[in-house]
């Protein structure tokens, strides 16, 4: 079977009022779209596909050849924003796995699950959902007597309806990560209902859903184990959420690695560090960049430590080491600032 990967990431990102681009705002010291292009590529037996907005080249400059892009020239939904994928893909590829640009949590073996899930269920669709509470935004899954998922409905759907509190109150939120079985994809895009948004008219990937039940075809959903796969970032406020997340797996990762972390919650760690065993990080204290740790070391408390590589046994305590080299068992005095020059201090 092979998989491709789509990523929808025309949107403009309003609700950021940023002047930048939504996916191209930074998680982790790495803008989101390169978390999910990575894991995306990781599991795609193709390059994976990016759908962008007319004129936008962040994402272009950023991934370059590794991917494959088509515009969608008018933004007219998420239902449209796949279906303009359809000449890249079609009859390339047996399964379509579709995600959205700021989600930059979600893991490749996830995306590999979902996949395998559709195929062994052969479903129409598999879908991935979140648990999640009354409050949310999400999309609510309503599962039918058989456990199958009968119908997704959307908030401001929700609240029309006679039996509105019942419906907000289903806790399977849907998390807007679809596999689809390729050829019922593209046979079926095109009957999607042209539904009321917020700045006009859109075919929503949700309804996909529908059309697949309305058909008396199998749609299975996953309950995601890591509900922090699920989030998305189209605010700077859920910005600060995935942040959190992300550093919480990354600290996790380093702890399980025998880095001792004093206190996770105020360590920052970017993803492309790496640090050796038992090294001993103190509060306040930032590791950016290609930084290489060796063994032994003691950072912090409030340092920075930023595309430095510093050898086994160093000491950095309040003071900043960046683009430089330390020997091993160099100490920094607290301070100062070490730049370019091996071992120089300032």
């Amino acid at each position: 079977m092979t998989l491709a990967v789509v990523l929808l990431a025309a949107g403009h990102g309003t609700r950021m009022n940023s002047k930048r681009q939504k996916v191209l705002h930074e998680l982790g010291g790495k803008p989101m779209i390169w978390h999910v292009f990575t894991a995306a590529a990781d599991v795609a037996d193709l390059k994976p596909v990016l759908v962008v907005g007319p004129g936008e080249t962040g994402a272009r400059q950023l991934i370059g050849d590794d991917a494959e892009y088509v515009v969608q020239e008018k933004r007219l939904g998420t239902g449209h924003a796949t279906l303009v994928t359809r000449e890249a893909l079609q009859g390339r590829a047996d399964q379509v796995l579709v995600t959205y640009g700021d989600m930059p949590l979600l893991r490749p073996k996830t995306m590999q699950a979902l996949a395998r899930q559709q195929v062994e269920s052969e479903a129409a669709l598999s879908m991935l959902t979140v648990m999640g509470q009354p409050e949310s935004t999400f999309g609510r899954v309503i599962r039918g007597g058989n456990g199958q998922v009968a119908e997704v409905i959307e908030v401001a759907v929700a609240r029309q309806r006679d039996d509105a509190k019942a419906i907000l109150n289903v806790r399977e939120l849907n998390v807007g990560v679809y596999c689809f079985n390729a050829g019922w994809l593209w046979d079926n895009l095109k009957n999607l209902p042209l539904r009321k948004a917020r700045n006009g008219q859109e075919y929503y990937l949700t309804d996909m859903v529908g059309l697949a039940v309305a058909q008396g075809l199998p749609v299975v959903a996953t309950v995601l184990d890591d509900p922090d796969e699920g989030l998305g970032a189209g605010t700077r406020a859920e910005l600060v959420e995935a942040e959190a997340a992300l550093r919480r797996r990354v600290n996790n990762r380093w702890l399980d690695a025998g880095v001792t972390l004093v206190d996770p919650a105020t360590t920052y760690i970017e993803a492309d560090a790496v640090i050796g065993q038992d090294t001993i990080i103190w509060p306040n204290t930032y590791i950016q960049g290609h930084s290489v740790i060796g063994e032994n070391c003691v950072l912090g408390p409030n340092a920075i430590v930023r595309d430095a590589h510093l050898g086994n046994g160093c000491r950095v305590e309040q003071a900043i080491v960046e683009g430089t080299t330390l020997d091993a068992g160099t100490v920094v005095p607290p301070f100062t600032h070490c730049k370019n020059e091996k071992g120089a201090s300032s």
